[in-house]
């Protein structure tokens, strides 16, 4: 035999259900702002007393009119709230169980794609399936058999919201901790973030990749061009992020590659430059484009005052060399000149490597780039750095660069930009210098350096090139 007292509480038990179940859509609101008033942060126990240990009764019918009412829209906060309420109380592995049979996780990762749903209602979700994901190893599998890496991914790229945006970063970086069976999934699914047009995502999906990175300890082949990619961005906070995860690459064993690519990128291809320009100026190529291709790297680089005297192109409109100076690839050459610095000042065995790779011979081309002041700028300290170390370094560039252009590079080579003249910075553009021949000449090989992880002794970061981070955008 039940108590009174007993039989009073499954009465208003009973009275509280039915009238949900008779409620409206306007009354149901209510409803639910009284539950999560008077809910927010019970346990599962407390919420078994408040419902007369029959919380589940109304669980079940959260979930039921979830699945029927959510691509309308309609009340979706309160209702993921209050969900919420159940799948995040302390011992609540009960509702977490009642709500994923009734296929909970499908229902939230299709929310991430519906158009017509709210921003504040799809981060709701987001939360939601970090508690789920928080509960467990088996969890973040269900979530990733579902297809949610595809569709968390992909709702951070196209998200408007930060906020959304930091949480997902919050829930990704949940999948690839304890995850074994799928964290290569995130991975990979973060390294295709990188391509997105959210300058915010690919921040975010940066910083994430470093810890998954750390996490799994191998490279995917594919990410040493897409972090390389990246350094086109405009927004130096993803800069920042793209060059704080290559010198966590080194250490792995896409290193080669990886300084092999940002070597590269300091002499831009014809196709590519060509590319650009052209789709800019619609066709004309007013400032002698093509002519100042060089026989020693084959590149494309500042097209100066000479260029433009030896062809009929009309004079370049002042819009136009707005346009050139924000190219992409040269602001991809600008970062790569810039991270260059940065991982020849982290570890001098690296910077030896690339002296290898004729890296002294691509910064001066680099500095004669007159299309783009910030690439010049980089290359010019990032060269300043490797003729303070290595003496060969300066035994090649001071007879290239003749003793007038010499002084002025190691008087302020953060401001040579400003002072060379046309023919000087032809002079850079067309230079011979290749160390990689004397090196080899006196015997020294970079197969035999140790480029190992890095000696914390010789961090040097915290330098100038740490505060180019906060600096504006020539």
């Amino acid at each position: 035999m039940t108590s009174v007292k007993e039989q009073a509480a499954i009465s208003r038990l009973l009275s509280f259900l039915q009238e949900w179940d008779n409620a409206g859509k306007v009354a149901r609101s209510h409803i639910l702002n009284t539950f999560i008033e008077t809910n927010q942060g019970k346990t599962a126990p407390e919420l078994e007393q408040e419902f007369s240990q029959g919380a589940s009764l109304f669980l079940v019918r959260l979930t039921s009119w979830l699945r029927l009412t959510y691509m309308t829209g309609w009340c979706l906060d309160k209702l993921l709230k209050s969900i919420g309420i159940f799948l995040s109380a302390v011992s609540s592995n009960r509702y977490l169980i009642e709500f994923l049979e009734v296929g909970g996780i499908l229902t939230l990762l299709e929310i991430l794609g519906l158009e017509k749903i709210k921003e504040e209602d799809k981060k709701e979700s987001i939360r939601l399936l970090q508690v789920i994901a928080n509960s467990g190893r088996k969890y973040k599998e269900l979530i990733c058999e579902s297809y949610g890496v595809r569709s968390i991914a992909e709702f951070l790229a196209k998200s408007k919201s930060e906020e959304s945006q930091e949480e997902v970063q919050i829930l990704l970086d949940s999948l690839v901790h304890g995850n074994p069976k799928y964290q290569n999934q995130v991975y990979k699914g973060l390294i295709a973030l990188l391509s997105c047009a959210s300058p915010k995502a690919q921040q975010l999906s940066l910083q994430t990749l470093r810890t998954a990175q750390s996490i799994i300890g191998t490279t995917h082949p594919s990410i040493v061009d897409c972090v390389l990619k990246v350094l086109r961005t405009m927004h130096l906070e993803v800069q920042y992020e793209a060059i704080e995860l290559i010198k966590d690459l080194v250490s792995y064993d896409v290193c080669q590659a990886l300084l092999k690519g940002l070597v590269a990128l300091l002499i831009p291809s014809v196709k590519e430059t060509s590319k650009l320009q052209h789709k800019i100026l619609n066709g004309r190529e007013p400032l002698g484009l093509g002519l100042r291709l060089r026989a020693a790297g084959g590149g494309l680089l500042g097209l100066g005052s000479r260029a433009s005297r030896l062809t009929a192109a009309p004079p370049p409109d002042p819009a136009v060399l707005q346009l050139t100076a924000n190219l992409p690839v040269f602001l991809q050459q600008a970062a790569a000149a810039k991270a260059i610095g940065v991982l020849a000042r982290s570890n001098t065995s690296i910077a030896e490597e690339m002296l290898h790779l004729r890296v002294v011979h691509s910064l001066m081309a680099a500095m004669g780039n007159t299309d783009h002041s910030n690439s010049q700028r980089q290359a010019s300290l990032t060269l300043e750095y490797f003729v303070q170390i290595f003496p060969v370094v300066e035994e090649h560039v001071r007879p290239s660069m003749g003793e007038e252009l010499y002084a002025l590079f190691r008087s302020n080579a953060g401001d040579l930009y400003m002072k060379i003249d046309s023919i000087q910075a032809d002079i850079l553009a067309a230079n011979k210098v290749n160390v990689s021949k004397a090196l080899s000449t006196s015997g020294i090989s970079y197969n035999s350096m140790n480029l190992g992880p890095r000696d914390e002794n010789q961090l040097t970061y915290t330098t100038y090139f740490q505060k180019e981070n906060s600096e504006g955008k020539e």
